[in-house]
């Protein structure tokens, strides 16, 4: 366990052993966020990577004031799992990769009952993005239907009421502009400052925070909903967790705030982390520990930046090349920008960050889950 926890400072740990490959500016990031006032513990994941101003991949506790701007503007984003219906051995995936068209325009009159349904059963006031609901958006976002490549612990497996023989999908997306426009507003408010808890702006902002976590699971909800209607098949739901948010906690014996941005919460059952659209996705049961801050990595984390990506891989892999995987599986990706800066190479390999937590002690795998179909966006990002 000790050779996977590097101690970088007194407050300071990254769960990663000395061979995982962490970019520089990322751990710049991870100490110099850890020097904010109140700011008690920071640890990295092996997903570690650099972001504007803040590292993702990470929690962060303080004790008596929040940093929304270290939550940054997707409030909520996160996973969401969904078994379904569908027979792998019967899907077709050049059939479904013609249905699977017009899933970005704004929901029809027909969803509005089950729209206004759930917001009433999920305490959610109507917003000015509202129009952007069951729709997945730009950057690394996707919804992916998945087989079952895998198993390692059936017990586990057959209580989430999964099957092995049926196609699974997995949807990543957040808050939208609804996010964005709350950190914009706090930004024009405060700037990067923090705001002390029990103070007015605090209760504001939680209040609108909090709102756009339950924002977040219902366009989750939606979208895996209209992804299972264009190709007529049910669906339920095996687990929803978000990864970009703040919240109440207590960590040892102080009670303060954790901040999580790109961590999956590790107190909530058994959470899915997904590689990239050519990589597998991991379900794992998190190990009560006292070292990461009751989180988890949240995905593979990047290894090259967006906007570089195309010029790195253009003179070895056609559009046409990037639209299949190693696994056989489709993407669907109008956006070439997009499909570059989204590519398996952009990313690190799964495997590496899964090992990191297991010899870490945090989590035990369940199963091991491969792309049959990624779905990114059909045009200009959003």
């Amino acid at each position: 366990m000790d050779n996977y926890v590097q101690k970088i400072s007194k407050s300071v740990s990254l769960v990663a052993s000395k061979k995982t490959w962490i970019e520089d500016l990322a751990v710049q990031q991870l100490v110099k966020t850890s020097e904010l006032e109140s700011m008690t513990s920071v640890v990295g994941m092996p997903d570690l990577h650099p972001g504007k101003s803040y590292p993702i991949g990470a929690a962060f506790f303080s004790l008596d004031r929040i940093y929304p701007a270290l939550v940054g503007n997707d409030i909520g984003c996160g996973m969401s799992l969904w078994q379904t219906d569908q027979l792998i051995s019967k899907l077709n995936k050049d059939k479904w990769v013609k249905k699977l068209k017009d899933l970005e325009s704004p929901l029809s009159s027909e969803w509005q009952s089950l729209i206004s349904e759930e917001r009433t059963h999920r305490n959610i006031d109507s917003t000015d993005f509202d129009a952007s609901l069951g729709t997945i958006g730009g950057g690394n976002h996707f919804a992916e239907f998945q087989e079952v490549d895998e198993i390692f612990n059936d017990d586990v497996f057959s209580n989430l009421n999964l099957d092995k023989n049926k196609a699974i999908l997995l949807v990543h997306s957040g808050s939208r502009g609804l996010g964005h426009s709350i950190l914009d507003a706090y930004l024009s408010a405060h700037n990067h400052d923090a705001v002390f808890s029990n103070t007015q702006p605090f209760f504001e902002y939680m209040h609108e925070h909090n709102m756009a976590l339950r924002w977040a699971e219902l366009n989750r909800y939606l979208i895996a909903k209209r992804f299972c209607k264009s190709v007529n098949i049910n669906a339920n739901m095996v687990l929803d967790v978000n990864h970009n948010l703040v919240t109440e906690a207590v960590i040892g014996h102080q009670t303060g705030y954790l901040h999580r941005k790109g961590a999956t919460p590790s107190d909530k059952g058994v959470v899915v982390i997904p590689g990239s659209r050519g990589d597998y996705t991991y379900l794992v049961k998190p190990l009560d520990n006292d070292i990461a801050l009751n989180s988890l990595a949240h995905g593979a984390g990047r290894k090259w930046k967006r906007g570089d990506c195309q010029a790195r891989l253009s003179s070895k892999y056609s559009k046409e090349d990037l639209n299949r995987t190693k696994f056989g599986s489709r993407v669907i990706c109008g956006n070439k920008e997009l499909l570059y800066d989204e590519a398996p190479q952009a990313y690190k390999n799964c495997s590496s960050v899964i090992e990191s937590m297991l010899d870490a002690g945090l989590i035990d795998v369940i199963a091991k889950l491969k792309p049959v179909i990624t779905f990114k966006t059909e045009g200009p990002c959003s």
